[in-house]
C-alpha cells in the first residue's frame, strides 16, 4: 500500500511545528464509519462523499503517528474533526491557533483564537482573526452558523434559505444579529424548522470529548520509529532529525 498520505500529513503537521512551535498540538479526526447527530437529522448531509480504501486505511495509521510524536489525538464515534477543535480551542488556556481549511472554522476565531488556513500547502498560510472574518464575509465570527444557515453550504449539501446568497445572508445578519431574531421577525416562516437545523448542524460542538490537554515535549525518536515500521525510511529521517 502506497502511504503518500501518511507521509503529506506528516510534512504538513510537522513544518506547522516548526513555524510556529506550540506549547501543544492536537489533532483532531472524524470517524467515517458512524454517522454524526447531522447525518442522523438531515439525510442530504455531506451525500455523495466516497473515499478510495488506500486512504481509508491511511486514515486508520495517522493517529497512531500523531500519538509518536507525542501530540494528541481525538476520534470519537459520532463527532467530527472539527468539533474537537471546537472543543480544543475552548478547554486551553492561552492563545489557540486552529490549523484548517475548513472556513466553517471561522466560527471559533475571537481575540484569543486565530485560524491558520492554508493556501498553498502550508507554504503560505493566511492568518485569519476577527477583522479578517468581517472583511470576508460581513459578519462577526459568532454570527458564521447563521450564515451558513442562511446561504447555504454546497460542500454540505445544506440548501439554505430560498433566494438567500452569501451577502444578503450577511445584510440580514447585521440588521437582525441572529437568525433567530429574523425568524422571531417573521422572516423564512416556512423555512424556519429546516433553518434552525442547518444552523444546528453548521454548529460545531465545543462538548466533544478530548484527551487530556496540557504542554508537550514532541518525541521525534519513536515518531522516527514508527515511520520506519511502515516502511518509511525517507520520512523516519526527517522526523529523527527534528530531535
Amino acid at each position: 500500500m502506497r502511504l503518500n498520505a501518511v507521509v503529506g500529513f506528516s510534512n504538513m503537521l510537522t513544518t506547522l511545528w516548526q513555524r510556529e512551535r506550540p506549547a501543544a498540538v492536537l489533532v483532531g479526526w472524524d470517524t467515517l464509519t458512524v454517522p454524526t447527530y447531522r447525518h442522523e437529522s438531515y439525510s442530504a448531509y455531506q451525500s455523495g462523499r466516497v473515499f478510495d480504501d488506500s486512504l481509508l486505511e491511511q486514515l486508520e495509521i495517522l493517529p497512531g503517528l500523531v500519538g509518536a510524536m507525542g501530540f494528541a489525538a481525538a476520534k470519537a464515534p459520532g463527532y467530527e474533526a472539527d468539533d474537537f477543535l471546537a472543543a480544543a480551542a475552548r478547554a486551553w488556556d492561552g492563545a489557540v491557533l486552529v490549523a484548517t481549511s475548513d472556513r466553517d472554522a471561522f466560527q471559533l476565531v475571537s481575540d484569543r483564537v486565530t485560524i491558520l488556513q492554508p493556501a498553498k500547502g502550508v507554504s503560505e498560510i493566511n492568518r485569519i482573526g476577527p477583522a479578517e472574518v468581517r472583511e470576508r464575509y460581513g459578519v462577526e465570527p459568532e454570527q458564521v452558523p447563521d450564515l451558513i444557515a442562511l446561504r447555504g453550504d454546497p460542500s454540505d449539501k445544506l440548501p439554505g434559505a430560498r433566494g438567500i446568497g452569501p451577502k444578503k445572508a450577511a445584510e440580514l445578519l447585521r440588521q437582525y444579529g441572529t437568525l433567530e431574531a429574523a425568524l422571531a421577525d417573521g422572516r423564512f416562516e416556512t423555512e424556519a424548522e429546516d433553518l434552525r437545523l442547518f444552523r444546528r448542524i453548521a454548529t460545531m460542538d465545543a462538548s466533544a470529548p478530548l484527551p487530556p490537554l496540557e504542554d508537550q515535549t514532541p518525541q521525534w525518536a519513536e515518531a522516527s520509529s514508527f515511520a520506519d515500521s511502515l516502511g518509511l525510511g525517507a520520512l523516519a529521517g526527517r522526523l529523527a532529525a527534528l530531535g
